[in-house]
């Protein structure tokens, strides 16, 4: 198996490209990608200040990289959701990450903001794990880009990771979220930033394979919550209609993006509103991230 670029040996095959790279080859594919979401999608300039999320996992991790290589300037967010040694290890990986290379890092835990770690709210809430961690996210990412007046927040989403998000909207018919499936979602209020996602067009594996190459050290382990995840049954049927038709993942998501999304915009601008008690935004009064620390600080 030879590279398409150089002809030298390959290490990585890519089945939904027709092509195999050697490892020069394949980092500067994988930073093309990376390359040509940002452009398309206009989501950041080089004079503008970048917040990337971090996980400590290999996707967060390798956007960041790339980015820093890239001549961004960024600034990561760790939140710590206090989900026992998983949160302790992925905290170290962000911080070690970061000191290597002289990155800026903002540490925000959860519990300090909501009142209580994600185990804590899971417990209080009863709700899966992941509907109160995934709201305090979103709630502080964007808090924390106010807050040090950054314009945009980037995430690590992959192309698996919006292709299964899609694939449960799509089965659900949740036509309120369809509109929000994106690469790149404007400031719709002046206390909103951008929310961006540059690794849309590269697959988890190709992520993989990058941080690999890149010698890039990150959590293994996935979140001790995620077992039972909607999400990953999605992803796993993804795989498999991958493995029969290889680009089912990225025919199925672009497809969307370019011929279907559109179609599911509101016709008429949803009402925004500063919340009463945080002065964040929210379409009504209070905002779900207030009444949910109000919920917890309630049972604790």
């Amino acid at each position: 198996m030879k590279c398409r670029k150089c002809g030298d040996a390959a290490v990585l095959e890519l089945r939904r490209h027709n092509a195999a790279f050697c490892a020069p080859d394949f980092l500067e594919f994988f930073r093309n990608q990376v390359r040509e979401a940002v452009r398309k999608h206009r989501m950041f300039g080089r004079d503008e200040r970048v917040l990337v999320a971090v996980s400590g996992g290999k996707d967060s991790l390798a956007l960041w990289d790339v980015l820093l290589g890239e001549g961004y300037q960024t600034t990561g967010l760790y939140l710590d959701l206090g989900i026992f040694e998983y949160s302790v290890e992925s905290r170290a990986k962000c911080e070690a990450f970061a000191a290597a290379r002289g990155a800026p890092l903002l540490v925000v835990p959860v519990a300090e903001a909501v009142g209580a770690p994600v185990p804590v709210i899971q417990a209080v809430t009863r709700r899966p794990p992941c509907s109160g961690c995934g709201l305090s996210k979103r709630y502080l990412m964007n808090r924390a880009a106010l807050e040090h007046g950054l314009p945009v927040v980037a995430t690590g989403h992959n192309l698996d990771d919006e292709a299964a998000t899609l694939f449960g909207s799509v089965m659900h018919w949740q036509t309120d979220a369809l509109p929000r499936q994106s690469p790149a979602l404007p400031s719709t209020h002046p206390k909103l930033v951008r929310r961006v996602k540059p690794l849309y067009r590269l697959s988890e594996r190709e992520t993989a394979a990058y941080a690999f190459l890149r010698g890039i050290d990150y959590i293994v382990e996935e979140c001790p919550f995620a077992e039972g995840a909607t999400s990953i049954a999605h992803k796993e049927i993804l795989n498999r209609m991958e493995d029969a038709s290889p680009g089912a993942k990225h025919n199925f998501l672009f497809g969307f993006l370019d011929k279907a999304r559109a179609a599911f915009e509101r016709a008429e601008a949803v009402a925004l509103n500063e919340c009463a008690r945080c002065g964040q935004v929210t379409t009504g009064t209070v905002c779900a991230f207030c009444k949910l620390a109000d919920q917890v600080k309630r049972a604790t």
